[in-house]
């Protein structure tokens, strides 16, 4: 099961138990529905889950039931309502002029109290939202085919403190967020907690991995730069071997000289614990770019 569909299916685990919540939800799903108007209402959705949830809702909210109840058998459910009594009786709860205008606005008055703002959001992201598994990147979508509807929500977002982005792709208007910390308090606002849970557990996961990632990168170019260091290093030593003999040279340098030959895979500060007596990183240091320098002469 995706991620969006694991989501929806926490959503529909909520009880119906307050009829004005119920109207605000269901006026959420009939907005961000596939068909909305005064001659048919047409709802269709893969989740299983909101399947068996619409018609308790429609109950709850309108005392309406659909023409049939969808089977799922194509994998989808489509729910219809063509009865011009059944679906003035929707249009009257909700305010709405019947048999409906050219374009839709948002009747605030269903949306007085928090609950009920909380439930359309709800209602709406099950009929018309979609969340990517926050593994792979951070998206949820809202989509209606209402232009006056994707503005007047963002209204209603941003008073809820959320900051929403709007676009329109195949005639569909959408209302987005790609940001891990909005998709959280959204869904933990619509009733998805567990859910929200989840895009929080992957961002830490992902920073996590990021970390580790950006440590074993930065330890590596260190490997690579001691073992090039180390190798220009052992090429000098081995030149003044050739030209004047190590043993020409003084002892702390001749010392440091044999320790590098032997020990060619060591750092400086693993190579100066083995001086003796031990000396500083900063000692081994000079003592090496001394030979270097004599290599060079």
């Amino acid at each position: 099961m995706s991620f969006s569909r694991e989501a929806k299916a926490e959503l529909c685990r909520l009880p119906i138990s307050d009829a004005f919540c119920a109207l605000a939800e269901s006026y959420g799903a009939l907005l961000f529905c596939n068909r909305f108007s005064g001659g048919v209402i047409r709802l269709v959705t893969e989740s299983e889950p909101f399947a068996q949830r619409l018609p308790l809702l429609f109950h709850a909210a309108f005392g309406v039931s659909f023409d049939q109840i969808p089977t799922g058998e194509s994998g989808k459910f489509v729910f219809l309502l063509t009865g011009k009594p059944a679906i003035r009786r929707i249009y009257d709860a909700l305010g709405l002029d019947w048999p409906g205008a050219v374009s839709y606005h948002l009747n605030f008055a269903v949306l007085e109290n928090d609950c009920c703002r909380a439930s359309f959001l709800r209602g709406a992201f099950l009929a018309g939202g979609s969340v990517t598994d926050p593994k792979k990147r951070y998206h949820l979508e809202l989509a209606t085919g209402h232009n006056n509807i994707t503005r007047e929500l963002a209204a209603l977002l941003r008073d809820g403190d959320f900051l929403p982005k709007a676009t329109v792709r195949a005639g569909n208007h959408l209302t987005y967020f790609k940001h891990s910390e909005s998709i959280e308090d959204f869904l933990t606002t619509i009733g998805a907690p567990i859910a929200a849970m989840e895009v929080m557990t992957a961002k830490v996961e992902k920073s996590i991995r990021g970390s580790t990632n950006r440590r074993v990168n930065c330890d590596a170019a260190n490997l690579d730069k001691t073992v090039e260091a180390a190798q220009e290093q052992i090429a000098a030593i081995r030149r003044l071997d050739k030209t004047k003999g190590l043993t020409s040279l003084p002892d702390r340098l001749h010392q440091t000289a044999l320790l590098r030959i032997e020990n060619p895979e060591l750092n400086l500060s693993q190579l100066a614990e083995l001086c003796d007596p031990p000396i500083t990183k900063s000692a081994l240091s000079h003592r090496l770019r001394k030979i270097l320098q004599l290599s060079e002469q």
